[in-house]
Parts: structure tokens; sequence; C-alpha cells
């Protein structure tokens, strides 16, 4: 990370914040409807352009 310039490590950190499952809550209040966070990805496939 160390030639990374600022911007770009905001950007990875919000991706990675970002891919997360989705919150208990949710899944309870909706009755499981809401399973999957939409903006899930893997490090393998989808690759970020940042």
């Amino acid at each position: 990370m160390g030639k990374k310039t600022v911007g770009v490590k905001k950007r990875l950190a919000k991706a990675l914040k970002q891919n997360r499952r989705a919150p208990v809550w949710i899944t309870l209040k909706t009755n499981r409807k809401v399973f999957a966070s939409p903006k899930r990805r893997n490090w393998r496939t989808k690759k970020l352009k940042v």
C-alpha cells in the first residue's frame, strides 16, 4: 500500500466496507426476501476500477 495515493486508498476502503453481508435486521424485517447485499463483490472475479 506504500505506493498508492490517498484517494485510491480511500476508494479501496469504501469498497471494503461495502463488501459486507446485508444486516441481520434487514433480513428479519423483510422475512428473508432480502437475504444478500446487492453490492457484494468477489475479489477474484470482479475487479475494481480505482
